[in-house]
């Protein structure tokens, strides 16, 4: 009785320490689990390989870069810059008024040249007043409103320059011009004095510019419509 006693006090010690034991660990783990942080539900992030990180940042997001438009870029390289002429006279007048139908603003530009000899078209001197004024009205009733009386004293005082050009071709073709409006009395002749000349300067065309130009160019004989390098 007393031996069973024994072993039954033995086991209930041995069961109570283990209680005791696992009790502890027990409470032990619930209060670290407890000490651990607070989660923030709103704060969490799903990172995925897609995810931009530096996006979720606003002070490390980069700067945009301004876009640059191709097409703009594109009509700069294209531009065409060109030189027509060279003009003077009649064809001076002419060509301006051709232009001026291309509005081409500030892109269009003038120089003046030299050339030590040259070609006119020109009806002699007439020393008679009277005659001189039937021959300027004669003129205007065929259509000729471009003309200069050379007022300069010499042999020439009182001759009618009708047009003064670079070449004999282009004097020719004006004199030609003239006779098929019934101008009979104009004669073409080298001029010993020097010649001015205009020259056109267009920068930053278009090529609908550009081929508009060519058109216009070939109403204007012996004119010469080239490219040019573009002034930067």
């Amino acid at each position: 009785m007393i031996r069973a006693l024994f072993w039954f006090l033995l086991s209930a010690n041995i069961i109570l320490f283990a209680i005791m034991q696992w009790g502890g660990k027990l409470t032990t783990d619930e209060q670290a689990v407890q000490a651990q942080p607070a989660l923030h539900e709103d704060k969490i992030i799903l990172v995925t390989p897609q995810t931009n990180l530096a996006a979720t940042s606003p002070a490390s997001a980069p700067a945009a870069t301004p876009a640059t438009d191709p097409m703009r870029f594109s009509a700069k390289q294209d531009a065409q810059c060109m030189e027509w002429g060279d003009f003077s006279g009649s064809d001076l007048t002419r060509a301006t008024t051709a232009l001026s139908a291309l509005q081409l603003g500030d892109k269009l530009g003038q120089r003046q040249i030299e050339y030590n000899i040259g070609y006119w078209v020109y009806i002699p001197p007439i020393k008679d007043k009277v005659a001189m004024t039937r021959k300027i009205a004669q003129l205007k009733a065929l259509g000729v409103t471009e003309y200069f009386v050379v007022q300069e004293a010499g042999p020439w005082l009182n001759a009618i320059s009708l047009g003064v050009f670079k070449t004999h071709e282009t004097a020719q073709h004006f004199f030609d011009e003239l006779r098929a409006r019934g101008v009979r009395s104009a004669q073409v002749g080298e001029r010993a004095s020097k010649l001015k000349a205009s020259l056109f300067v267009l920068n930053g065309l278009d090529a609908i510019t550009g081929a508009g130009l060519a058109k216009i160019q070939k109403d204007f004989i012996g004119s010469e419509l080239k490219k040019i390098p573009c002034a930067h």
